[in-house]
């Protein structure tokens, strides 16, 4: 697909352009700090453009604020006694060192265990901590697919789990696949079912219009709820690119 990129100033805002071949005009404002992003066609000008973000300032600045104000971590170094999360809760974690192959145990309800080589990097003892919560995620996602593709009425043909920097999830109606954010592995099971059923119901309605609206009160009735609760929690650390 043919892009083109680049960026505009509209009422002292920063407003990144990214132009595809695509048919209609996609304004989002994007965690950790709020930036503005504009997916337009390649017909739409940038004057088209202005406009659009213009006659919807008040959502933007409101969504800006809900970031500046929502907790998140610092950088996390991956050593005793910091805390990290899993399902929704928080648990302290134990760095253990030996001379064996490095894993991670799930003591209690309170504890993470991280069994690693002496002398390893933070980079090391992160990637080791990722895989054990990707392996995790990987685990929970098939029973709540299987669960909901009656439901629904649709059938996810593949789905994967990737670290993504500004959604949740994605959906690709056409090859009928699902991708799934890893950071959702630290939060609440409510919040997991509720992106999952949300890419599910993508597969009936491509966009957020009324009708997707509709079918999400049909399928989920609470799942405002449980977006309210994914946009509370706690964002990770914000040294993210896009």
């Amino acid at each position: 697909m043919m892009t083109e990129t680049h960026q505009i100033k509209v009422s002292g805002l920063a407003v990144d352009i990214v132009r595809k071949d695509i048919k209609n005009l996609h304004l989002g404002v994007y965690p950790p700090l709020g930036r503005v992003r504009v997916a337009a066609p390649l017909r739409v000008s940038d004057e088209a453009v202005r406009l659009a973000v213009i006659s919807r300032l008040a959502w933007i600045k409101k969504q800006k604020l809900k970031f500046t104000n929502q907790a998140r971590q610092s950088l996390r170094e991956y050593v005793s006694g910091e805390s990290h999360y899993f399902q929704g809760r928080r648990y302290r974690l134990n760095v253990i060192y030996q001379n064996d192959k490095p894993r991670v145990v799930m003591r209690n309800k309170s504890s993470l265990d991280l069994y690693v080589r002496e002398g390893s990097t933070r980079e090391q003892r992160e990637k080791i901590l990722l895989t054990w919560v990707r392996q995790q995620l990987k685990t929970l996602i098939p029973t709540l697919i299987a669960q909901w593709q009656p439901i629904i009425g649709v059938t996810v043909a593949e789905w994967h789990v990737k670290q993504m920097k500004t959604k949740w999830g994605t959906c690709n109606i056409a090859a009928q696949r699902i991708w799934l954010n890893l950071e959702l592995a630290k939060k609440s099971p409510q919040c997991l079912e509720y992106i999952i059923v949300h890419e599910m119901v993508h597969l009936l309605e491509r966009l957020h219009n009324e009708h997707f609206v509709e079918l999400m009160n049909r399928f989920m009735p609470q799942w405002q709820l449980f977006r309210e609760e994914l946009n509370r929690s706690t964002l990770g650390h914000e040294d993210w690119t896009y």
